[in-house]
């Protein structure tokens, strides 16, 4: 099964980085106020460019003068199930120890060159 990661980033700006799996890297967006854990949250994600996969287990300082530079935790990471795909929307089912359940990513504009899409934990029956 396909790996997810939250990676948490303290940056020129701290922020939280959900990548996944796809594509044999690791397609990465960078999500302000973190993924949400429960329904009814809807963040933002912000496109960034893709990952190799061993970056999947990283953790540590990222040097001074390096894109990204400062100190990288992970926050999350587990499996997930690919539902649906498309240009415009991503459904998938994450199990980690803090993200679980469907979840949904949906395109909304580009705006400075990088997709902006929204994040949100799905309502089940």
């Amino acid at each position: 099964m396909p790996r997810f990661v939250v990676h948490e980033h303290w940056a020129s700006h701290h922020h939280f980085d959900f990548r996944l799996e796809m594509d044999d890297v690791l397609k990465s967006w960078a999500v302000p106020k973190g993924v949400p854990t429960e329904q009814g949250v809807k963040r933002l994600a912000v496109a960034v460019e893709d990952h190799p996969l061993s970056y999947a287990g990283f953790e540590g300082e990222i040097p001074e003068g390096s894109y990204g530079a400062g100190r990288v935790n992970i926050w999350d990471s587990g499996e997930y199930i690919l539902q649906e795909r498309t240009e415009k929307k991503i459904e998938m089912k994450l199990n980690g120890a803090l993200l679980k359940g469907d979840y949904e990513m949906v395109f909304m504009r580009e705006e400075r060159g990088r997709e902006q899409w929204l994040i949100f934990k799905r309502k089940t029956d």
